[in-house]
């Protein structure tokens, strides 16, 4: 359950405080529960955040099966006030975002044709590139990022390294963390 009396508190104590933006992001993927996309749009509205965003995978909304996210909620979250979708990668090549996002399963989604789709909709696309060891991990890469996002009228771009704690209760994540880490001269 949603405390909605907090959250309004909250949103009106970032609006006094100056802020001009509002993101929606989970520990897990909002998009599983896309009504509740809806819910906290119509909450967030009285605020009047010039800009809202949404931080997903994009894989339930891009088109094919297993999307939740119909083009009705795009529709309803784009009239709620949503202005930017941040998709959150690790490549421009499918099969390399498929590797950390779908491992195992089933083919990656058109990433190229899930902006344009978003870009049909009115929305500003961003694209987080989560820094990986074996992906984007080079000013080479980098620069290929770059010029996928151009080519694909990406208005923003993000990139941040993958994070490597010190320790972990899980060492499975540990050790992978550990050996995918970027080297240190791309995190500044």
């Amino acid at each position: 359950d949603i405390n909605w009396r907090n959250f309004k508190k909250a949103c009106q104590f970032a609006r006094d405080g100056g802020c001009s933006t509002a993101m929606i992001t989970s520990k897990g993927e909002p998009t599983i529960f896309p009504d509740q996309v809806s819910e906290f749009l119509q909450n967030l509205a009285p605020f009047n955040f010039p800009v809202i965003e949404l931080q997903t995978n994009g894989l339930l909304i891009a088109d094919g099966p297993g999307n939740k996210v119909t083009d009705q909620h795009l529709k309803d979250w784009y009239n709620a006030g949503l202005t930017t979708v941040a998709i959150s990668v690790s490549h421009y090549d499918a099969d390399k975002n498929k590797e950390i996002y779908m491992a195992g399963k089933k083919d990656y989604m058109d990433l190229p044709a899930l902006i344009a789709k978003l870009h049909r909709f009115g929305f500003s696309v961003r694209l987080a590139v989560v820094m990986v060891k074996g992906y984007i991990d080079s000013v080479a890469e980098v620069e290929k990022m770059i010029a996928f996002a151009q080519a694909n009228k990406v208005e923003q771009l993000t990139f941040r390294p993958v994070t490597k704690p010190d320790k972990s209760e899980n060492e499975a994540i540990f050790k992978w963390t550990s050996e995918h880490h970027v080297p240190a001269e791309l995190e500044g």
